[in-house]
């Protein structure tokens, strides 16, 4: 496989792919859809939530955590992570501003 040419494209579009290939698997949209609905919540919990084993939620969360959109901090022999509010907007507003570029909805070939 080639490397990425990323020098190619803008920042706000290499973002865009690193925050798709993120959310590009339907184990973090769960794991932020729990956060999302209880505001924080601790790694074990997740593990008993969706079934899957402690280090594959791990692997997840590192990912999510990478890109900025949860935070952790640690409680006692546990980590507890929470949706970063700041990061989160930034990128609602990021996919809002691609997704409306659309000139004319429904006009096509």
């Amino acid at each position: 496989m080639g490397v990425t040419r990323t020098d190619l494209f803008s920042n706000m579009q290499n973002e865009l792919a690193l925050m798709a290939r993120v959310l590009g698997h339907p184990a973090r949209i769960a794991i932020l859809e729990h956060l999302l609905k209880l505001n924080s919540c601790i790694n074990s919990d997740l593990v008993n939530e969706l079934g899957l084993a402690q280090a594959t939620i791990s692997q997840h969360l590192k990912e999510l955590k990478n890109i900025g959109l949860i935070k952790g901090t640690v409680e006692g022999t546990s980590m507890c992570y929470c949706i970063d509010s700041e990061k989160w907007t930034t990128l609602k507003n990021q996919f809002s501003t691609f997704f409306d570029q659309l000139a004319k909805p429904g006009d096509c070939c």
